[in-house]
């Protein structure tokens, strides 16, 4: 391939990707008002920890204090392994906790949900705490 082609094709590709995306976060809130009842819209958040150097004890004592309070209605915790491209350019691999919260969609829980992640990252010395956001049909 010329390197004129490969520029065109590398963006083609990048275009296609960000038009499937966008439709996937269009298409979400039209899926989720298709709830059968009694199910209802929740929005689902899963936040990731890196638990590398969190002992289980205090990794217990920050759901109870920071996590629990903040969303008493009910949460799942699983147990996991991940990895990453570290910024110096090696494989960075630890184990790993994802926090699943469903809850209603207000500015109220995501200001918890962010009081959350920064306080883990100050209290356990993480660059960061992953975030990632949902629509789902729920129903008990």
């Amino acid at each position: 391939m010329t390197p004129d082609f490969q520029h065109v094709a590398t963006q083609t590709k990048a275009t296609v990707r960000a038009a499937f995306l966008l439709f996937l976060v269009a298409a979400a809130p039209a899926i989720a008002s298709n709830c059968v009842p009694p199910a209802k819209t929740m929005a689902r958040t899963e936040l990731l920890f890196g638990a590398g150097r969190v002992s289980d004890v205090a990794w217990k004592r920050f759901l109870a204090r920071e996590v629990t309070r903040r969303f008493p209605d009910g949460l799942t915790v699983l147990e996991g392994y991940g990895q990453w491209m570290a910024p110096h350019g090696t494989l960075a691999r630890e184990r790993s906790r994802v926090l699943l919260i469903w809850h209603d969609e207000s500015g109220s829980a995501d200001r918890r949900l962010d009081a959350i992640r920064a306080i883990y990252k100050r209290q356990f010395r993480q660059a960061s705490v992953m975030r990632v956001d949902g629509v789902d049909c729920v129903s008990f």
